[in-house]
């Protein structure tokens, strides 16, 4: 399976499947999941902390280094599904409502070339 073939659902049941044979769901409180999410995503940044541009470019054209990435990214997704699984949330819902508000935040009009936050983005005169 990869991304074209495999449904959120399918991933959110391989990894109730893993976590299950291993008896982990006792350890899988909110907080704690929420701290796993938080170190992975740490784990993620490890791999760019005090690189230039150039050094991070170079990074992600060795295979390695790029695989070593993607099974961090792989972990950090692991703990959101795991936790939209765990708290009852559709992820594909969650994500689309989470861009709509996200889209009225951030206007094209105003957000585009723009990296400022939504308060702080020019509003423009209708």
């Amino acid at each position: 399976m990869d991304d074209q073939t495999c449904t959120v659902d399918q991933l959110k049941d391989q990894i109730r499947c893993f976590v299950q044979e291993r008896d982990w769901e006792q350890f899988h409180t909110p907080k704690d999941l929420a701290i796993g999410l938080a170190i992975e995503a740490a784990e993620v940044l490890e791999h760019f902390r005090f690189q230039s541009e150039t050094e991070i470019a170079a990074k992600l054209a060795e295979e390695a280094s790029l695989k070593d990435i993607g099974h961090e990214l792989a972990d950090v997704l692991y703990f959101v599904l795991l936790m939209c699984d765990r708290f009852g949330l559709d992820a594909a819902t969650t994500l689309r409502e989470k861009l709509a508000i996200s889209a009225a935040r951030y206007p094209v009009a105003q957000a585009r070339g723009n990296n400022r936050k939504y308060t702080q983005l020019p509003h423009k005169e209708s």
